[in-house]
């Protein structure tokens, strides 16, 4: 990574306390948790606890930012919203008190049968985020979701729960997206996204950029509102993350496919800090610095995606990657590639491979997520096993002689660490894996071989990756250098450089991919259009088109 000396933007008194914490392999001490518990602040208990406010008292409409649901389970919904009557300032227009939430799920858009009522506490040491676990439903169900404050209705959202786990449903479809850079365009495709009909959207990472931005929204060109100069600069603390979230949620394109859509969401590096790796950060500051920078966007993240309690951070560490089911059709591993990896070797970027690619010793994903990993392959009794996960799994050469340069920061970087989730799945039976992944702002199509020198070899599974919602601007449809890569890499069977998002429908006998595009996000109202289809067919890994 790149050095680069910048001043602490943090309270000394944080700073003070991060410096006795050291390097996050040592935060499982007590003493350590409560020193960056202290840093950003957890709900106090009993009568330290946040006074109340009465809803009753709030003037302005507090469901600013919108609705959304996630990670959907068989008898259970997560509903999310926060009380935001003044999203860009930092305390978003509430006072430091705690307010008592109402939520009711319903059969019909209407609410005229109504499946689960109840409260949840919207608590200022939380942002006034709701994180409502709703139990006790049946599955497999469309659902409907609300919230009241006061005389205040939130949107309508819809969601479902997931099928009984013996389930054998017969399809399922799922949307794909990543890389949503606010000063790059429009959101554009969440406006199409809305509008689909899909049961799940998975988010690849990349929901926010660290990067500042400016008045005029940048590539939005703003000329009808000017945006907070607070945005106009990188995101450091906690309260930079926070209002970065509300400055993304503001978009009600982005709004409408979360009211829309169940999101299973999954980070990627931007959501903290570029091509940061465990806790080695982009930039050369002390470790301690870095940990809090990252214990603060963790925590925004938690705050402001639909999560359950098991993902709430302590200190700078979370729990993201996890395992949700589609009955018998389909399991999904989500992945964490960031919060583990070794780090990047050779510089970061596009290098010639050395001998540390091969390193056995270096991981993506960390020992413990790679053995959670290939147990859980072992044990699925899934048709499809799909691994929604972060950066390029597949080999990706970018030149045509040999050797070619390699993305260190994709897996092909960590080429040990990608062996061995093969061989793992081949171990495991895995006769349909899927990797869908996000990052690269391009679509990809991709067979995955057992031995991506060699065209011959056996393909174990397919790559879907799915291109930016804005980042990288408009793009074009055949970037310079798609020459080189189709030829470069013969498992790479599409390649696509507009923004927009892919929908893959999983059935009982194929599986469907249709890689949806726009021409422009530098602007709003651009048409949506399918560019390519491809299917797979069960147990017959590759890719051809539809």
């Amino acid at each position: 990574m790149t050095p680069e000396a910048r001043p602490s933007q943090h309270a000394p008194e944080l700073r003070a306390a991060a410096r006795h914490i050291g390097r996050r392999r040592f935060l499982t001490a007590t003493g350590a948790a409560a020193a960056l518990a202290f840093a950003v602040g957890v709900p106090a208990a009993g009568t330290a606890a946040a006074a109340e406010l009465d809803a009753a008292r709030i003037t302005d409409d507090p469901f600013t930012l919108g609705v959304a649901s996630g990670d959907p389970l068989p008898g259970s919904v997560l509903l999310w919203t926060r009380l935001a009557p003044a999203p860009f300032q930092p305390d978003g227009g509430l006072p430091a008190e705690r307010v008592t939430v109402h939520w009711e799920v319903a059969y019909d858009e209407g609410f005229r049968r109504i499946a689960r009522r109840g409260t949840a506490t919207a608590h200022p040491e939380y942002h006034h985020t709701v994180h409502a676990e709703v139990a006790h439903l049946a599955p497999d169900r469309v659902l409907y979701y609300r919230f009241r404050a006061g005389r205040w209705i939130s949107p309508t959202g819809r969601t479902r729960t997931a099928p009984a786990p013996d389930g054998r449903p017969a399809s399922l479809t799922l949307a794909a997206v990543s890389c949503q850079a606010y000063h790059d365009g429009y959101f554009t495709p969440y406006a199409h996204l809305a509008a689909e009909d899909v049961d799940v959207v998975l988010h690849l990472g990349d929901y926010l950029y660290e990067y500042a931005v400016n008045s005029a929204g940048g590539a939005r060109a703003y000329t009808d509102r000017t945006l907070p100069a607070l945005f106009n600069r990188e995101t450091v603390t906690l309260e930079d993350y926070r209002l970065r979230y509300a400055l993304y949620r503001s978009d009600p394109d982005l709004r409408a496919a979360h009211a829309a859509h169940p999101f299973v969401v999954t980070w990627d590096d931007h959501e903290t800090e570029n091509n940061y790796a465990d806790g080695t950060p982009e930039n050369s500051v002390p470790p301690e610095e870095f940990l809090l920078r990252r214990a603060a966007a963790y925590r925004a993240y938690w705050e402001n995606q639909p999560l359950r309690s098991p993902q709430r951070p302590e200190g700078p560490d979370m729990r993201l990657y996890r395992r949700l089911h589609w009955g018998r059709l389909a399991q999904f591993d989500v992945l964490d590639t960031r919060q583990y990896r070794s780090d990047q070797v050779y510089g970061d970027g596009a290098q010639l491979p050395g001998p540390d690619v091969d390193d056995p010793s270096r991981t993506m994903t960390g020992e413990s997520q790679e053995r959670w990993l290939l147990d859980g392959w072992r044990s699925s009794r899934a048709l499809w096993n799909v691994v929604p996960q972060q950066v390029v799994f597949s080999q990706r050469r970018f030149d045509l002689t040999t050797p070619s340069r390699l993305s260190m920061d994709a897996w092909d970087g960590y080429r040990a660490s990608r062996r061995r989730v093969l061989d793992g799945a081949r171990d495991a039976g895995i006769e349909n894996l899927m990797v869908l992944t996000g990052d690269v702002h391009v679509g990809y199509a991709f067979d995955i071989k057992d031995d991506f020198d060699d065209p011959a070899s056996r393909t174990v599974g397919t790559e879907i990756v799915a291109t930016s919602i804005a980042s990288g601007k408009d793009g074009s449809e055949r970037p310079a250098n798609w020459d080189t890569y189709m030829t470069a890499n013969p498992h790479l069977r599409f390649y696509n450089g507009r923004r927009g998002y892919v929908t893959v429908e999983l059935g009982q006998e194929a599986a469907r991919a249709d890689f949806r595009t726009v021409p422009y996000v530098t602007r709003p109202g651009a048409p949506v259009t399918t560019a390519a289809s491809f299917v797979t067919a069960a147990g017959e890994p590759g890719l051809r088109p539809a």
